[in-house]
């Protein structure tokens, strides 16, 4: 809230009483959810979710391995109304040339990078359909609610979280039909808001979280749903690419899932470690699909969707101390991404279960807001730490060695810890990804070229395929902390790496009698990687009014 209107002149937040508080309807929110319901059906649950519905922010690939789903729903698979339908019937890994490809053959692959037994879905109306399980055991879920505050007890304790005001102009005043945002009070709060999350980012910096952690480690993932020519569908077809166009010291690569009538999900990730301030992940995207081993894919197809999201890339050696005095961060918030493995839902959902565990135990010993420690202390040997550990090193010898001798060596490295150990013990990640830009002056231009409207997209369009919507009139839920520093830095040092890191086009430079930034607020896709790649850590990403942000189907 702006200035003009002081936290004494509004109305007392409502406030609602729940035994445990859940901010996020993805995997891992859920999934506590519905184990809470399962060991303990008198506990009241309630679940937060800024997007307009369940699934409308979830992005997700998704190849998902049903690890997660057999524990929480064991009988999943007999389930009419599962989206999880179609099974991996094939798993390539190629490499890119600027002209050619080289698969690599699946023997050399170490096992745990096998597909086989795994499924592919979207992970949105995966969300849906475990939503409708939680509500069958009476979990209450609140879509376009979204939590902007945390709230403390007297003692520092968290006690639950605020929602937003609504109906905020964008000066900051209330407008005509303001509504004070409310209060939501618990014995725990689980925080499952995803990567970067605005709440786990507060938590973290309040309870020194990440003390004696790596730094959390990323990367941009950006996606597209085609519906393709029937004649070079492959049900199950599951290819995974790395090289070009990226440069080798560039980490990332791509994907494409053969899945439902004639779907193909396909995007392409970059770790935001990456040097050149010039580089445009969306851009990059675009080049890929034109390459000739993947261009042939979309021949005559239709993208019928667009997304992008933020990806915690750091692992075993960076996740932070997952509990604090009255709840913990599950999910993403945590940091479960197996980079290699290029999945993170399953580890999600056993995240969400093993905090449900501790919190219902908790509860029925009659405690509340204090630190349920024993989930921090049972993660690295439960099934998230057996799968977490030994690919622990694949980011960080990515990042030192580049991608053909890092992929190598870290493959090297995942077939040593089949038999338990590792040559290089647990590797550093070291400096934060943001400060990985050089200065424009040190880097090199790169001239993409033009996009043609059917293969190849602009971000404007994109963004409108994404079911973006926002409240115009409301407060930029980017903050810039500083305008001289963005101007002096980020446009003068480093030759304004977000108008181009940025996949919906939301900052720009305009010059209108001198240089103004310009943020385009309504188009942002909430992929938070402003808030990660701004080089002086300058841009903080909070959450827009509830219901805004993109509504993405079939992601």
């Amino acid at each position: 809230m702006a200035d003009e209107t002081s936290e004494a002149a509004l109305p007392e937040r409502d406030a609602m009483d729940f035994d445990v508080v859940v901010v996020g309807a993805g995997p891992a929110g859920l999934a506590a959810a519905i184990h809470l319901k399962q060991v303990a059906p008198d506990l009241s649950v309630v679940v937060l979710e800024k997007g307009a519905e369940v699934g409308a922010h979830i992005l997700s690939g998704a190849v998902i391995d049903p690890v997660g789903l057999d524990k929480l729903l064991p009988d999943w698979r007999s389930d009419d109304e599962s989206p999880v339908k179609q099974a991996v019937s094939a798993d390539h890994f190629l490499w890119l040339g600027p002209a050619g490809s080289v698969r690599l053959p699946n023997f050399l692959m170490p096992p745990l990078m096998s597909n086989h037994g795994n499924y592919i879905a979207s992970l949105g109306d995966v969300c849906r359909w475990l939503a409708a399980k939680a509500e069958a055991l009476g979990v209450e879920i609140f879509p376009g609610f979204a939590a902007v505050e945390v709230l403390y007890d007297a003692d520092g304790r968290v006690t639950g979280v605020a929602t937003g005001d609504m109906g905020v102009g964008r000066d900051g005043r209330p407008k005509a039909g303001f509504q004070r945002g409310m209060a939501l009070n618990a014995r725990y709060t689980l925080i499952a808001e995803g990567a970067r999350g605005s709440l786990a980012k507060q938590l973290i910096r309040q309870f020194d979280l990440d003390r004696g952690r790596e730094p959390q480690k990323y990367g941009i993932g950006i996606k597209e749903l085609w519906q393709v020519d029937p004649a070079v569908h492959r049900p199950g077809l599951v290819q995974h690419s790395f090289g070009w166009p990226l440069d080798n010291r560039t980490g990332g690569g791509s994907f494409l899932y053969h899945f439902g009538e004639n779907l193909v999900a396909t995007g392409f990730v970059v770790h935001l470690n990456y040097r050149n301030p010039h580089l445009s992940p969306f851009q990059e995207f675009q080049r890929w699909k034109q390459h000739p081993a993947i261009a042939p894919t979309f021949a005559g197809g239709k993208r019928l969707g667009y997304g992008a999201r933020a990806i915690t890339e750091g692992g075993w050696q960076s996740v932070p101390k997952l509990t604090f005095p009255g709840g913990a961060l599950i999910g993403c918030s945590a940091g479960f991404v197996n980079v290699p493995r290029i999945k993170g839902s399953h580890n999600a959902i056993l995240s969400g279960m093993l905090a449900a565990d501790h919190v219902a135990a908790a509860i029925a010993a009659g405690r509340s807001h204090d630190e349920i420690a024993g989930y921090d202390g049972a993660w690295r040997a439960s099934e998230i730490g057996r799968d977490l550990r030994p690919v622990r090193n694949v980011k960080p010898l990515w990042s030192r060695f580049g991608t053909l001798v890092g992929i190598a060596v870290g493959a090297l490295d995942m077939w040593t810890n089949t038999l338990g150990f590792s040559l290089f013990g647990t590797l550093k990640h070291g400096k934060p990804d943001h400060a990985a830009t050089l200065p424009g002056a040190a880097t090199r231009a790169i001239d993409y070229p033009k996009t043609d409207g059917a293969l190849t997209f602009d971000r404007l369009s994109s963004v409108f395929v994404s079911n973006t919507m926002h409240e115009e009139d409301q407060p930029i839920h980017l903050k810039v902390r500083d305008l001289a520093l963005q101007k002096t830095s980020e446009h003068d040092v480093f030759d304004a790496p977000s108008t181009r890191y940025c996949p919906a086009g939301v900052y720009e430079w305009v010059e209108e009698g001198g240089l103004r930034y310009q943020i385009n607020a309504a188009n942002c896709v909430h992929c938070k990687t402003c808030d990660i790649k701004d080089p002086n850590q300058n841009i903080d990403w909070v959450p827009p009014e509830g219901g805004g942000g993109p509504n993405y189907r079939g992601m």
